[in-house]
């Protein structure tokens, strides 16, 4: 027998008092009953993203918020500044140039990161630009980029904010009004533990006055549309009814946990990942200063068929993990560790790809990782 566990960067394991939700019935979303469900959420994703400001939900993943970030606060031939240090920044960049945009790319290698310096060298260099464009988290390569020095940046110039925070938002700290974000995107399947299907977008005043100016084409993702439906408590289009009714119940455990401490666990959880992938002798794929706290990405040692690692321990071990996109695929595998963890899920994640790298014919010491791991989680899972 094997037991299944989930530790992908997105989706994640759910826990059972949202699948619960899910389970009851559904209803018309034209109601009162909807709207009081919906003015819920929108309340409860005001705490999560930490802002006074409307945080609208869109029945799309996340890339469709990126695409209304995009669509609703720029005009055509406007020239935004891409931060691009991996697979999703290079998502930003696609959907700039889609809509015709003047894009200038501050490109990283995977595994690097813009910083800060780099980004203020550039809003100097080209002071016309609207947007800074990023993700907080990387979930290609295990980066997080300095989000909070960035901001202060940014801030301080005409230039918007846009903030990729779909595997940031809930498991890292992002502090959308008191870091200045103008505009701040996040995704169902992640750190808010329901399925995938539902992203959420905020905007600040500052970008709502860019909103007011925006001339790219726009229908499915018309925020002004969904601003017209929030004074009725709906949505300007179908919404994904029994998804908002798991998003109150998980946003409702995150509370009962605290915010504060939701992040707590994710930081210590990742260290202690970290820790025992390194005992391991395997190398961190991150380089940067900061880590993701939502995903490590570890580099596949030499002679070992990187392809094999996901597959086996999803296979025969029952850890399903992801493995590396596009010019890494075979190169890294990640561990995802947000959203429905604990420090037990690190001893079954690391006891699984030591099993794994055991049969790949990898040499190590048995239980070296969780001895290393489980020294951090001793030390700090007190919270």
């Amino acid at each position: 027998m094997v037991k299944y566990h989930l530790y992908a960067p997105g989706p994640v394991e759910i826990p059972p008092e949202v699948l619960n939700e899910m389970s009851k019935p559904i209803f018309h979303h034209r109601t009162s009953q909807f709207s009081e469900v919906l003015v819920n959420a929108w309340e409860g994703l005001k705490y999560v993203f930490q802002t006074k400001q409307h945080v609208y939900i869109l029945a799309s993943s996340g890339t469709g918020a990126m695409n209304a970030a995009v669509e609703n606060t720029l005009s055509s031939g406007d020239k935004v500044i891409v931060l691009s240090f991996g697979k999703f920044g290079e998502r930003w960049e696609k959907i700039a140039k889609a809509y015709g945009l003047n894009v200038i790319t501050l490109k990283k290698d995977y595994g690097y990161c813009v910083e800060p310096d780099e980004v203020e060298k550039a809003l100097k260099e080209h002071p016309d630009a609207k947007a800074v464009l990023l993700q907080h988290s990387e979930t290609s390569t295990g980066v997080s980029s300095d989000l909070k020095s960035i901001a202060s940046i940014v801030s301080k110039t005409d230039a918007l904010l846009i903030v990729d925070g779909i595997t940031s938002v809930g498991c890292d700290e992002v502090k959308m009004d008191e870091w200045g974000i103008d505009v701040l995107v996040a995704g169902s399947q992640k750190s808010f533990m329901i399925p995938p299907g539902l992203s959420f977008i905020a905007l600040s005043e500052k970008a709502k006055k860019y909103m007011e100016k925006s001339n790219l084409p726009k229908f499915y993702f018309n925020l002004k549309e969904e601003e017209k439906a929030v004074s009725d408590k709906t949505t300007a289009w179908t919404p994904g009814i029994t998804l908002i009714m798991a998003l109150n119940k998980a946003i409702e455990l995150m509370k009962k946990e605290g915010l504060e401490n939701v992040i707590k666990r994710h930081t210590v959880i990742s260290e202690a990942v970290r820790e025992g992938v390194k005992a391991l002798g395997l190398n961190l794929f991150c380089k940067y200063k900061y880590f993701s706290k939502a995903v490590t990405a570890v580099e596949v040692p030499q002679g070992i068929d990187g392809t094999q690692i996901p597959k086996l321990m999803r296979n025969k071990y029952g850890a399903e993990i992801a493995g590396g996109q596009g010019s890494m695929k075979g190169q890294i595998f990640r561990l995802g560790h947000l959203g429905y963890v604990d420090k037990g899920d690190v001893v079954v994640m690391l006891q699984a790809l030591e099993f794994t790298l055991r049969e790949l014919g990898y040499k190590f010491e048995p239980g070296v990782s969780l001895s290393a791991a489980n020294k951090v989680l001793f030390e700090k899972y007190q919270f």
